[in-house]
């Protein structure tokens, strides 16, 4: 069964529900982020469709993306995996890739695992 779309008023509401709250200081609430992280989770699918890179933003989500060979068992060749606060900075276009990656913020392997040319993403 493949799982629901967050609408684009679902999720660009959360978005900002979470930008809000960093602004003002506060943590956000754990359901804005998890369908923050989602909704751009989804838009990074959509732009780049595929299923040689796994994408994990743990605890919320991860996607499969790039076209390339195809994995179908055990950990794929080519991860990235961050928190949920750098891939909403990343994925909007807040924080360059290479400065995330560099401050070791995003744990990347792989020859693909490089996802500067497809962020960031319009939300």
């Amino acid at each position: 069964m493949p799982s629901r779309k967050i609408d684009i008023i679902d999720g660009r509401a959360a978005l900002d529900a979470v930008r809000r709250a960093d602004a003002a200081g506060e943590k956000p609430q754990r359901t804005d982020l998890a369908t923050a992280v989602r909704y751009l989770l989804q838009l990074l699918d959509e732009k780049a469709p595929g299923n040689s890179v796994e994408v994990r933003v743990p605890p919320f989500g991860a996607v499969q993306v790039i076209q390339g060979p195809r994995h179908t068992r055990g950990t794929p060749p080519n991860v990235v995996e961050m928190d949920a606060t750098t891939w909403i900075a990343v994925s909007t276009g807040t924080e360059h890739w290479s400065d995330a990656a560099a401050s070791g913020r995003i744990s990347a392997s792989g020859t693909r695992a490089d996802l500067s040319d497809v962020l960031p993403l319009r939300p």
